[in-house]
């Protein structure tokens, strides 16, 4: 039996939304370039992540979720940069899960989406290594505008937050399969 969400209301609310007109292309493009700009801004903190990812230089990756998908290329430098459509991936990534309040609520619970991985084996280590060992800290980025203590103090109380919501998620009947 599936178990039922507590929010009725929002079920295919994502479909009907994204069934319905599309953005312009030229917004499409702006979201991924900022996109690729936040991650090349959280690689830029890790060097050895940038070296890793120097190694696969000029290899094209491609994450695809329902009917959205964005590629990328990898620089010299070990950073990304959007490529260009007719490029052929090296390593195509699909995430499965098509509901984006289920893949929410795993990523609440701390588990990872499932995926298809079609590609190339070694750019895909690489990948899931950056996944397993890259994260952005807020903390720092927040320090730079407001200063160390506020920072530290947001920081903390953002992790409480989040840690109450995870404990939120995890007690509702819908996020063990109870019904």
């Amino acid at each position: 039996m599936t178990p039922k969400s507590p929010f009725p209301f929002l079920d295919g609310l994502f479909e009907r939304i994204s069934s319905g007109p599309q953005p312009p292309q030229w917004l499409v493009h702006e979201m991924q370039h900022r996109a690729v700009l936040f991650l090349n801004h959280v690689l830029m903190q890790e060097p050895e992540a940038m070296d890793r990812l120097s190694s696969q230089s000029g290899r094209v990756a491609r994450v695809q979720w329902r009917s959205f998908s964005m590629s990328v290329q990898i620089t010299p430098a070990g950073l990304l940069d959007t490529a260009p459509s007719m490029m052929t991936p090296d390593l195509r990534i699909e995430v499965v899960e098509t509901s984006p309040l289920s893949i929410a609520r795993n990523a609440m619970r701390g588990d990872k989406p499932t995926i298809l991985i079609d590609g190339d084996v070694k750019f895909a280590a690489e990948i899931n290594w950056l996944v397993d060992n890259v994260r952005w800290d807020v903390e720092e980025d927040l320090a730079r505008v407001i200063g160390d203590a506020p920072a530290h103090a947001v920081g903390s109380a953002a992790r409480r937050v989040a840690q109450a919501l995870r404990s939120f998620v995890n007690s509702m009947p819908f996020s063990r399969g109870d019904v």
